[in-house]
């Protein structure tokens, strides 16, 4: 079960007792995905959901892109907010590789209703981030990365072009459940490594005002000045 680090199965379930109750689509989602084995905990807590759902309210968002789909369930979250605000003229851009998770994430799309409002770009994301930054520069009002951590600082960077001033980005895993703060595997893992340059280098950006948050396995949020 995916849930957020440190945080035992009594305080698990405090927390999600403390917050709102999924969508049945949100929560038909997430008990999909928690019998796929051990890539379910690739899935987004429901905790990190109900606080992508909170941002999306803060920045009325309207167009958001997301980099990394896996079953929908992060964008089904987030999607349901904006659809609320904006109904038809929401737009989420959902950019996988993976036709799969595109087939599996749209029945839970199809039953809150809102497959409608998502143009999924498959293909490889640095590629299908590139094409949006041609498409879309300036527009979108948040961003959330959930894909290769090797390439979070092209996403970053794409991610920089496509949102408008007063944007957000969100990065997942920048805690990569502990292991940023050991030397060793920050030289000798690829992806280890790239989550903390990328950590340190969005600290000392001056285009963007930041926080680095334990919510889940790390978020790491960064607005756009």
């Amino acid at each position: 079960m995916s849930r957020s680090i440190g945080l035992d199965e009594t305080l698990t379930a405090y927390v999600r007792n403390a917050n709102r109750q999924e969508h049945p689509a949100l929560a038909a989602c997430r008990d999909f995905t928690a019998n796929m084995g051990q890539i379910a905990r690739m899935q987004i807590s429901p905790e990190q959901g109900a606080f992508l759902q909170l941002c999306a309210r803060m920045v009325n968002a309207r167009t958001v892109v997301e980099i990394g789909v896996f079953t929908g369930y992060s964008s089904l979250a987030t999607l349901l907010v904006m659809q609320e605000l904006h109904g038809d003229a929401a737009r989420l851009y959902a950019c996988d590789i993976n036709a799969d998770y595109f087939r599996q994430s749209k029945r839970f799309w199809d039953q809150a209703g809102v497959t409608d409002l998502i143009e999924m770009r498959q293909g490889d994301a640095v590629e299908t981030v590139h094409a949006l930054v041609e498409d879309i520069p300036g527009e979108a009002d948040m961003m959330f990365i959930d894909a290769d951590k090797a390439n979070y600082d092209t996403y970053y960077e794409a991610g920089l072009q496509l949102l408008r001033p007063g944007g957000l980005m969100l990065l997942d895993n920048v805690l990569w459940s502990g292991d940023v703060t050991d030397a060793r595997k920050r030289e000798g893992d690829r992806d280890t490594r790239a989550l903390y340059e990328i950590a340190e280098k969005i600290r000392d950006d001056s285009r963007v005002d930041m926080a680095f948050t334990a919510i889940g396995d790390g978020i790491l949020m960064a607005i756009k000045r």
